[in-house]
């Protein structure tokens, strides 16, 4: 059996190709070793489907936001090995994951827009250029944490239209004061952040809302999109529940700046699972 993961900062998906080709899936906790050390991932995986799986995977394939360097790989593998101590395991970036699931082997560029974003220039082989991703404090442009961040900002000072304001405080008891606590005193406040774009999108067609995406997504082109060479004439696609459920904002965004925006998708599991099953029938 081989297990498959894609994880962000927020959730996991995972999905199991059994000995017989059938395939199951599961959702659970996000996982980032930027944030979280190798113990601190191994408690949340201590999950109970995930355990019951464990005397059966012979193979896992992580791909996680954070898993670009060869320390925080061996982080997230040591922490896979509490619960799947016989597994080989492999531990690559989600770049490779969004890369693959929506370029397969045609070049383009690949960009995420989760609680976090990322891109890369894919050969339809290998990554062959990325951006700096320096997480929720530097960077992270067009992703929920950013987003939300600016909705928060322009909360604390009284810079958000009056409706708005009031439906904040009817939603989620918001004040000054919480803001502060979650942001500076909790653990994750990307994700806490990041927590406020369902209530964005679901007010997108207030002008106020939907700028907060456009200015967003216009942000992370300038920072990223547009530094890749020939980028005009690539198709740019995206993986990510921001850019999915945001879709048409999105687009014109893109539009607005000469961008190429080919596929959209919620998560590139599908895709991840498609192309490991494509390599176990080969090995067969």
């Amino acid at each position: 059996m081989i297990l498959i993961a894609d994880s962000g900062s927020s959730k996991t998906d995972w999905r199991v190709i059994h000995a017989d080709r059938r395939i199951s899936q599961h959702r659970g906790m996000g996982f980032n070793p930027y944030y979280q050390t190798a113990e601190e991932m191994a408690i949340q995986m201590q999950d109970d489907v995930l355990i019951n799986l464990a005397a059966e995977i012979e193979e896992i394939f992580f791909y996680g936001a954070g898993c670009s360097s060869p320390d925080r790989k061996n982080e997230v593998s040591s922490a896979l090995k509490t619960v799947f101590p016989h597994a080989n395991i492999t531990v690559d970036h989600d770049l490779n994951a969004a890369a693959r699931s929506t370029c397969g082997h045609q070049a383009g560029i690949a960009c995420i827009l989760g609680t976090g974003s990322n891109s890369c220039d894919y050969d339809g082989v290998q990554i062959v250029d990325t951006r700096p991703s320096p997480g929720y404090i530097f960077g992270d442009e067009g992703g929920g944490g950013y987003v939300g961040r600016k909705l928060l900002k322009d909360f604390i000072n009284d810079e958000i239209p009056a409706q708005i304001k009031q439906d904040l405080i009817d939603s989620f008891n918001l004040t000054n004061i919480a803001i502060q606590e979650h942001v500076y005193q909790k653990p994750f406040p990307n994700r806490y952040m990041a927590s406020f774009c369902r209530f964005i999108t679901e007010h997108k067609s207030n002008p106020y809302c939907y700028m907060l995406y456009y200015s967003s997504f216009q942000d992370f082109f300038r920072q990223h999109v547009m530094k890749y060479d020939d980028y005009i004439s690539k198709p740019v696609n995206f993986v990510g529940s921001i850019a999915y459920y945001n879709s048409d904002i999105l687009r014109k965004a893109a539009s607005d700046v000469q961008i190429n925006v080919n596929l959209i998708i919620e998560s590139p599991i599908a895709g991840l699972t498609l192309y490991h099953k494509e390599e176990l029938e080969n090995r067969a």
